[in-house]
C-alpha cells in the first residue's frame, strides 16, 4: 500500500472518530504530497520523496514547536507536537545514537578519513546510507567528534 493510499484510509478513520490532531496531521502530509505531485513533471513520486516529504513535515513542526515554547506559548506548541508524533507514524524507526556511531565508524575507515577536512568526504558517504534513518544533525555532531578525536 503506497503512502498516498494509507494516508487516505487513515483520514477516513480520522473522520469516522473525529480526531482534530489526526485530521490536521493527515491534511498536512495529503496537501504536501499533492503539492510535490503537481510540482513534478512526472505527476507520480517515489517512496524516497515522500520520506522527504514527511520528514520536513516533522522538522518544520519541531522547529515550531522549539519558538512557541520560548516564547512561553505551550498551547500552541501541543497541537505541533500532536501532529509530530502522528507524521512520525509513517516514517521508518530512527536508528539511535551507537547505531549511527558504528555506521559512521565504518564509513571513516571506508574513505580512509583521519582529519577534520576530510569531513565531507565521510558525510556523502554517510548521508547516503543513512537517509531517513538518522538525523542529519546527529550525524554530523558524530562525523566531526570522531574525525577530531
Amino acid at each position: 500500500m503506497s503512502l498516498e493510499s494509507a494516508i487516505q484510509s487513515d483520514l477516513k478513520t480520522a473522520m469516522l472518530a473525529k480526531d482534530e490532531a489526526g485530521l490536521r496531521a493527515l491534511r498536512a502530509i495529503k496537501s504536501a504530497i499533492l503539492l510535490a505531485k503537481t510540482a513534478s513533471a512526472s505527476k507520480e513520486i517515489g517512496p524516497d520523496e515522500e520520506l522527504r516529504i514527511l520528514q520536513k513535515l516533522v522538522k518544520q513542526r519541531l522547529e515550531s514547536i522549539t519558538i512557541y515554547q520560548t516564547q512561553e506559548r505551550d498551547d500552541l506548541a501541543r497541537p505541533e507536537q500532536e501532529e509530530v508524533e502522528i507524521i512520525s507514524k509513517y516514517l521508518p524507526k530512527m536508528m539511535d545514537e551507537t547505531e549511527v556511531r558504528a555506521a559512521v565508524a565504518e564509513a571513516i575507515a571506508q574513505t580512509g578519513a583521519s582529519a577534520p577536512s576530510d569531513m565531507g568526504k565521510v558525510m556523502g558517504v554517510v548521508t547516503k546510507q543513512l537517509a531517513g534513518k538518522a538525523d542529519n544533525k546527529l550525524v554530523s555532531a558524530i562525523v566531526r567528534e570522531l574525525l577530531t578525536s
